[in-house]
């Protein structure tokens, strides 16, 4: 019963913080905890949706080198100017980061606890975004921003 409280709480803060995509994701998970034999589905999910939300991420970041929007005389102007720099440093930061972190879930499960309150709310209260490359992205425009530099 805690458990259907707690992402209860969950979806009334997303729905007054107007955050959509809290709100989709919690009603998938009510959705999916109700479901028959969730016992199965729930770890399998909780093990390897990081992943999976990580290959949606990056089919979208990929959608504009298909479509032409980014081209190679895109990636060779990036080489080329400081701002370009500091946000392949950013990724390439990002995605170590990310490692350290993903491992330190694995080996602290008890610290899902504060990131999930701790996303929930910077995404309600202060209308964050819960992705990795957005937080590149993130760190690559305050550093551009304080450097004064531009692409």
């Amino acid at each position: 019963m805690e458990t259907w409280l707690f992402l209860a709480l969950v979806l009334i803060i997303a729905i007054l913080g107007k955050n959509t995509s809290l709100i989709v994701a919690t009603i998938v998970v009510l959705l999916l905890k109700a479901l028959p034999f969730t016992n199965k589905w729930l770890p399998i999910i909780q093990n390897k949706g990081i992943n999976w939300g990580v290959t949606i991420i990056s089919i979208a970041i990929l959608v504009p080198i298909a479509t032409g929007e980014i081209t190679f005389h895109d990636l060779i102007h990036v080489f080329k100017t400081p701002a370009g720099w500091i946000a392949i440093a950013m990724g390439i930061a990002v995605a170590i980061l990310s490692r350290f972190g993903v491992n330190q879930l694995s080996a602290s499960p008890q610290v899902t606890v504060a990131l999930v309150f701790g996303t929930i709310m910077g995404v309600v209260l202060f209308k964050g975004i819960a992705a990795g490359p957005v937080i590149a992205s993130g760190l690559t425009y305050c550093l551009v921003t304080m450097l004064n530099l531009h692409f």
